[in-house]
């Protein structure tokens, strides 16, 4: 028994298990954010890895607990320690003590509990993506990219994607400007060549072309909110910008969009399966080659 605070031996036990099994979740938080979503073999590794690790630790843990004295012994299995119960079974004499847990106290270990189911849900999504349309396109897009000795810059999926991916390729090519200003010019470029775009254009209830009061609502949502860009607007930026828009794809050839312009083509990703809502842009940088151990 520990004096100082009273606790028998198998409740210090318990509460060091569940600080172990809170320092290894951290650790594989860690590994997990250190491996590329596309390197296959990796994430296949960290996978087994992970398995390793925490059955090791499931092992030990119960191991210990069983090392105790019979009188010390406690009758309790690893999911219960995880939750944080603490009930410890001293033979026929049952003296379960327990610590007053303040609110704050409570309160940060049920966020743990949640972290810790949400990191759970997570790796188990990776290990099912690797045979998944998501992985399958990520996969077959890192390939195409590395023949030009390119790999994917991820975009935050945030209906932006599209101007994003473009601000990132100009400043690698030290052009200042914004998402902002790309939006605005984009409108602003559409608006005044409206006969090059209204025909492409087309009201999803009626099936009848924008008219002009629709086309113009179009134009202020490019402007002013978060829509989605797509390939019309990518025309009027090849104009914008009088340089050619490279669209890397996994299931069809790339697609050049202002070819007419002699300027070094901006790069960009598309991707069908990227997120739950499906499309999205992503822009590339320099392939990143990591030596094998």
């Amino acid at each position: 028994m520990d004096e100082e605070n009273g606790d028998t031996e198998g409740a210090v036990l318990v509460r060091q298990h569940r600080k172990e099994k809170r320092e290894l979740q951290a650790k594989i938080q860690s590994m997990k954010t250190a491996v590329p979503k596309n390197d296959k073999k990796r994430r296949k590794q960290l996978a087994e890895d992970i398995t390793k690790m925490e059955s090791e630790i499931d092992e030990r843990h119960k191991l210990e607990l069983a090392a105790l004295s019979p009188d010390q012994s406690v009758q309790t299995e690893m999911g219960s320690i995880a939750n944080g119960v603490t009930s410890i079974d001293l033979g026929n004499e049952v003296s379960v003590q327990q610590t007053r847990v303040s609110k704050a106290q409570k309160r940060r270990e049920k966020k743990a509990v949640l972290e810790k189911e949400r990191d759970e849900r997570i790796a188990e999504a990776e290990i099912e993506n690797l045979s998944g349309a998501r992985h399958l396109e990520s996969q077959k897009l890192a390939q195409i990219l590395s023949e030009s000795q390119l790999q994917i810059k991820q975009i935050p999926s945030d209906g932006h994607c599209m101007y994003r991916a473009i601000e990132h390729q100009l400043k690698e090519r030290e052009h200042s400007l914004t998402l902002a200003s790309l939006r605005l010019q984009t409108a602003d470029y559409m608006q005044s060549h409206a006969d090059d775009f209204i025909p492409f254009l087309t009201n999803s209830t009626t099936g009848e072309i924008y008219t002009p009061e629709e086309f113009e609502k179009y134009c202020g949502e490019i402007a002013n909110t978060s829509a989605w860009g797509g390939q019309l607007e990518l025309r009027a930026l090849s104009h914008i910008l009088q340089t050619p828009l490279e669209v890397i794809q996994a299931e069809s050839s790339p697609i050049v969009i202002g070819e007419e312009y002699p300027n070094k083509p901006i790069t960009v990703v598309y991707m069908r399966h990227a997120y739950g809502l499906g499309e999205h842009y992503n822009s590339v940088e320099p392939l990143n080659v990591t030596p094998v151990d």
